[in-house]
């Protein structure tokens, strides 16, 4: 039988929750990872850990431009506008 972990944890008057450490370590829940709340048919409330994605766009490889840019400037530019 696997070990189950249970704890209980408080609504707060926001409606806010604190996810207990015990519930954390075991569900490896991270600052930064999303909880997704499902309530079934029946009523029963079901919780899944959304992993935060890292490194989105470590892949990607940087392109030489023929001039400098600068984002403070640039950024109003809209493409095929300049």
């Amino acid at each position: 039988m696997p070990n189950t972990i249970e704890d209980d944890t408080a609504v707060n008057e926001s409606y806010s929750v604190t996810v207990p450490a015990s519930v954390r370590d075991a569900a490896d829940v991270e600052a930064g990872d999303r909880i997704r709340w499902r309530v079934t048919e029946d009523g029963t409330l079901e919780v899944d850990v959304v992993k935060r994605q890292r490194g989105a766009f470590a892949a990607l490889e940087a392109v030489e431009l023929d001039e400098p840019t600068d984002a403070a400037t640039d950024h109003d530019f809209v493409a095929g506008e300049y």
